[in-house]
């Protein structure tokens, strides 16, 4: 499949640059999670912050486990399909769902909403679990409000997933989804902790483009630079064995 250090870059791209689409969604989310807290928990801004990383520690947990999935399928068909054919094959599928993401969030190509249709009928069965989790009063129920919130439906989530298809291995799969998630959290720990500010400068126009652009340059540059940054390990050793022994 494609190096770990590509697979690992492009996710935290991702989860930085996508954080925009995020400060919307999960941003608010976490903001109402917070004013179910005890108000003795709200009147301390340091108990505040930690509830809000404990919600996300469990939302990135939900996304790792995610990850395992895919990537459990990946490694599968790695099974059936020679390494050469899945790294290339990989690197298209991850550089279509990062552009496809880009025209998304730069409101050119709303394709992803698709697929967030699709998780939405999961969704429905998921989040009642969460309303019994209301209101938060120890972190073992933050933790678990977080792992509920982490099924929400998010085609930014689904482009990360796309990725951790191509690592292709349930444990780096799931290392790919945490480096995403953990380039989410600055954005959407300030959201959640600042208000609604941050969420207005994200749902700005000319915000959302730059960062849509971005993703879809990082994007071609993934499909140009990737296929010459892998090598085959089987390509390696057939090269050294072909090379005459000396006598």
């Amino acid at each position: 499949m494609l190096p770990l250090e590509l697979t690992y870059s492009s996710a935290l791209i991702m989860g930085l640059l996508g954080s925009v689409h995020c400060i919307g969604m999960c941003g608010g989310i976490a903001g109402a999670f917070n004013a179910g807290l005890a108000p003795e928990t709200q009147r301390s801004p340091f108990h505040v912050a930690a509830f809000t990383a404990i919600y996300n520690a469990g939302r990135i947990t939900s996304y790792m486990l995610a990850g395992a999935v895919v990537g459990f399928v990946g490694q599968s068909a790695n099974l059936v399909v020679p390494v050469e054919v899945a790294a290339k094959a990989g690197l298209v599928i991850g550089a279509v769902f990062m552009v496809t993401l880009g025209l998304y969030l730069g409101g050119w190509w709303p394709g992803l909403t698709w697929l967030e249709k699709q998780g939405a009928r999961v969704w429905r069965r998921i989040e009642p679990l969460g309303r019994k989790l209301l209101p938060v009063q120890t972190p073992q129920k933050a933790y678990a409000l977080g792992l509920v919130w982490g099924w929400l439906p998010c085609g930014v989530v689904y482009t990360a997933l796309a990725w951790a298809l191509v690592a292709g291995h349930p444990l780096h799969s799931a290392l790919l989804m945490l480096v995403f998630g953990m380039g989410t959290v600055p954005a959407v720990f300030a959201a959640g902790t600042m208000g609604g500010w941050l969420g207005a400068m994200a749902a700005k126009t000319a915000i959302r483009r730059v960062a849509g652009g971005a993703l879809i340059v990082v994007a071609l540059y993934v499909l140009i630079d990737g296929p010459r940054g892998h090598h085959s390990p089987h390509s390696t050793t057939s090269n050294h064995s072909s090379q005459p022994r000396a006598h």
